[in-house]
């Protein structure tokens, strides 16, 4: 019998100061969606005071975690590795791809696919990927 803790949690590190504007877009965009804790770097330490050191949030249930990285680095998001998502109508696929596509890239167009009756890939303007697919 396996008693083990262990959980496996999507990490997304911003480079720009915009963890907590990340968070609230993405929470805007699903239902049943919120941010379940935020710790703010202080005066005196070693990020940018005010901005997230650390945080939770989920979307339709499902946690994820971000922090503003106060160490600038060579690389940034790619779409190698994107997040998934199933949506339950038409309406909320056209709805969330055209939120995330705003400022961001499209890679596939929102389209009929043989593999997806309505599917579409994006970068959104924050560099994460999304693939969006609707399946009746």
């Amino acid at each position: 019998m396996n008693n083990s803790k262990q959980k496996i949690t999507t990490f997304l590190m911003f480079q720009d100061g915009n963890a907590e504007e990340v968070m609230n877009f993405y929470i805007s965009l699903f239902d049943n969606s919120k941010i379940v804790n935020i710790i703010r770097y202080g005066a005196n330490e070693a990020g940018q005071e005010g901005t997230v050191m650390h945080a939770v949030f989920s979307l339709n249930g499902q946690e994820y975690m971000c922090i503003d990285s106060y160490v600038k680095h060579e690389f940034t998001f790619t779409p190698a590795m994107s997040l998934y998502v199933t949506c339950d109508s038409k309406e909320e696929i056209d709805k969330v791809f055209e939120k995330l596509s705003e400022g961001g890239k499209i890679l596939m167009p929102l389209d009929t696919y043989p593999f997806s009756e309505r599917f579409g890939w994006v970068n959104d303007k924050y560099g994460v990927s999304w693939q969006l697919s609707f399946e009746k």
